[in-house]
């Protein structure tokens, strides 16, 4: 098993803390992880992205051309890292502010309205979680939900961790939306 991920999206839309959590939750589940993010000086804002993979096997390189899955949570994302999704890969994107939607016969797409769904669920904190559920629920390897949970605790800074069943229900309410 081997998974190659991009998330990309803005500076302030959680990019970086998802990736965060995922790789965290590769660990937890006794896998090889890398975890490589990016972004500008502008941080909030700006263009951001954090590169994730998990496997059963030693990982050669972080760095990577093609993915199995893109998650874009803005247009310039989508239009720089649809192209980059292997044949037969994943494209999972934030319907909202997209307007030019994508087009490729070759990978699985699948958008979501996380927008949508963050305003449903009364708090705008919630987005990156929700956007982060739908991409558990879309990967073919399922890291379990202990494990995520495990990763949240270690991302979060202690005074946060009474947000957990916040974030737990927004996993939840994003794997609805695959």
């Amino acid at each position: 098993m081997k998974e190659e991920i991009i998330i990309a999206g803005f500076g302030g839309q959680g990019v970086l803390s998802m990736g965060k959590i995922l790789a965290y939750s590769g660990l937890m589940d006794d896998k090889e992880v890398t975890w490589m993010p990016s972004y500008g000086p502008e941080q909030r804002g700006g263009t951001a992205n954090v590169t994730v993979i998990l496997s059963d096997e030693k990982i050669s390189s972080p760095v990577l051309d093609r993915y199995d899955i893109v998650v874009a949570l803005n247009q310039q994302s989508l239009d720089k890292f649809a192209p980059k999704v292997k044949e037969g890969g994943m494209l999972i994107y934030d319907t909202s502010g997209i307007h030019k939607h994508p087009d490729r016969k070759d990978i699985r797409i699948c958008p979501i309205n996380a927008m949508e769904a963050t305003i449903e669920m009364g708090n705008s904190k919630a987005y990156n979680m929700i956007v982060m559920g739908a991409l558990l629920e879309a990967m073919d390897y399922k890291l379990p939900m202990e494990n995520v949970v495990k990763g949240l605790k270690k991302s979060l800074p202690d005074r946060h961790h009474h947000l957990i069943p916040l974030n737990q229900a927004a996993i939840e309410k994003g794997k609805s939306l695959i």
